[in-house]
C-alpha cells in the first residue's frame, strides 16, 4: 500500500488540534483540502479515523492506533527539521578537529577564540596528537578536518592546503647559554644533546632529513611525546630543543632559556589543513575553515606567523 506522507502529516495535525480548521492553518492550506485528504486516507485505509459533529472532532480507536504510530514519526521530523535549521544557521551542531600541538597553538587557538564568541551554540571537540595521529583519525573519519605540520605521506584521499608557515629556533636554558656566544654550526649541534620529538612524528622526520642533507645523523638524547613538553625539558637544561621562533621570543622574555644562532638556520615549516576529497564539509566546519584561512591571510599581510 502506497499513501503519500503527506496524509499521513494532514492526519497528525487534525489528531493534534482536534479541528480541521486549525489543521488547516497550521499546515498554510485550507480546510476543504483538509477534509478531502481526511477523506482518502480513510478510503485507502478502509476505516474512519475521525468522528465529526458540529462542535468538535474526536478519534476513533483505528485513528488512535494510528496516531499512535505518527505522533513520534513526525516529532523526529520536526526535532530533525530544527536540529538542520539550527546548523544552517550556526546555532547548533559540532565540529571534531584532529591538530597537532604546534598547529593548536600557532594557528588553531587564537581563531578558536573568535569562533566562539561568534558562534556559541556549535561544540567543538579537540583531538590534540601528533601529525600522523591526526592523520589517521582524519583517515577513519572520527574529525572533519585536521591541522598537521608536514612532511606527511602523501594520499588522494585528501585536500591539503597551507595555512601557515613558521620558523622553529634551537633554544637551550641557562646552562647552556654560553653557545649563543658565537653561530652555531650543523656539525656542532650533532655532537650536543638534542631534545626532540619521538621517531615517527612528523618533526622527528623533518630534522632527520635536514641533518641528512648535512651529512650528519640525527640522534636525538631525549624523545618528547608532544611538544608542549620541550620547553620545560630544555629550562631543566637537559638539552637543546628546536621550537617555533615565536613561542621562543615569549619564552625567553624572563630569561630562563637562550634562542641560539645556527650559521644556517632550519627549513621553514608548514601548517596544512587537511580534509577529505569525498567528504562534505558541515556548515559549521565550513565556516571554521573560511576563518582559518582568513587569519592566515591577515598574517600574512601583516607579517605575523608567517612572517
Amino acid at each position: 500500500m502506497h499513501i503519500n506522507l503527506d496524509s499521513y502529516r494532514v492526519f497528525y495535525y487534525v489528531a493534534q488540534y482536534r479541528s480541521f480548521t486549525k489543521a488547516a492553518q497550521m499546515l498554510y492550506s485550507n480546510q476543504p483540502n483538509v477534509t478531502r485528504t481526511i477523506k482518502n486516507l480513510e478510503q485507502t485505509l478502509g476505516c474512519t479515523l475521525f468522528i465529526r459533529t458540529s462542535r468538535s472532532v474526536q478519534l476513533t480507536p483505528e485513528g488512535e492506533e494510528l496516531f499512535s504510530h505518527i505522533a513520534p514519526a513526525m516529532q523526529q521530523i520536526k526535532a530533525g527539521e530544527e536540529s538542520v535549521l539550527l546548523h544552517s544557521k550556526l546555532q547548533g551542531g559540532t565540529i571534531s578537529i584532529g591538530v597537532s600541538e604546534i598547529a593548536l597553538h600557532q594557528v588553531l587557538l587564537p581563531v578558536l577564540e573568535r569562533f566562539r564568541q561568534e558562534y556559541p551554540g556549535i561544540r567543538l571537540r579537540i583531538f590534540n596528537s601528533n601529525s600522523q595521529q591526526a592523520v589517521s583519525a582524519l583517515k577513519n573519519r572520527l574529525v572533519d578536518f585536521a591541522l598537521i605540520t608536514p612532511p606527511i605521506a602523501e594520499s588522494d584521499v585528501f585536500l591539503r592546503t597551507d595555512v601557515a608557515a613558521f620558523q622553529e629556533v634551537p633554544v637551550c636554558g641557562r646552562a647552556y647559554e654560553y653557545l649563543a656566544e658565537q653561530p652555531l654550526t650543523w656539525e656542532h649541534l650533532a655532537f650536543l644533546p638534542i631534545i626532540s620529538l619521538c621517531k615517527g612524528t612528523s618533526t622527528h622526520q623533518l630534522y632527520t632529513d635536514w641533518f641528512r642533507a648535512h651529512d650528519l645523523t640525527f640522534v636525538p638524547d631525549i624523545e618528547a611525546a608532544t611538544a608542549d613538553q620541550i620547553l620545560p625539558m630544555v629550562r631543566a637544561n637537559l638539552g637543546i630543543g628546536f621550537i617555533p621562533e615565536q613561542a621562543a621570543r615569549e619564552a625567553a622574555a624572563d630569561g630562563s632559556i637562550t634562542v641560539l644562532q645556527p650559521q644556517e638556520k632550519p627549513p621553514e615549516r608548514t601548517i596544512s589543513l587537511l580534509k577529505r576529497k569525498d567528504m562534505p564539509l558541515s556548515v559549521a566546519a565550513a565556516e571554521l575553515e573560511r576563518m582559518l584561512f582568513q587569519h592566515s591571510a591577515a598574517n600574512t599581510k601583516d607579517g605575523g606567523i608567517n612572517g
